[in-house]
């Protein structure tokens, strides 16, 4: 298994737009921490960018779970960069 680092933006307005799709998508998250797969995700205090450590046995595997998420389907994140990461500490 490998770790991923996640860095992506927000829509404007993020907040108010992703309050319905919010329950949907903590509870698949809460699904993927409980797989193993999501180390952490959240949003930057400004809730304009997002930023997330996942542990997978591919890069394409954490980037299609990404664009399975309901914030990618729907708009809510605009933009999701992820690379193989390497933690030194």
């Amino acid at each position: 298994m490998e770790r991923f680092v996640l860095w992506g933006t927000y829509c404007e307005n993020a907040i108010e737009k992703r309050t319905p799709f919010r329950e949907k998508h903590l509870s698949r998250l809460s699904k993927l921490k409980e797989e193993g797969i999501l180390i952490t995700l959240g949003p930057t205090k400004s809730s304009s960018h997002v930023f997330g450590i996942f542990e997978a046995s591919s890069l394409d595997l954490v980037k299609k779970l990404l664009e399975e998420d309901v914030y990618w389907k729907e708009g809510i994140w605009t933009s999701l960069e992820v690379y193989p990461w390497v933690q030194a500490f």
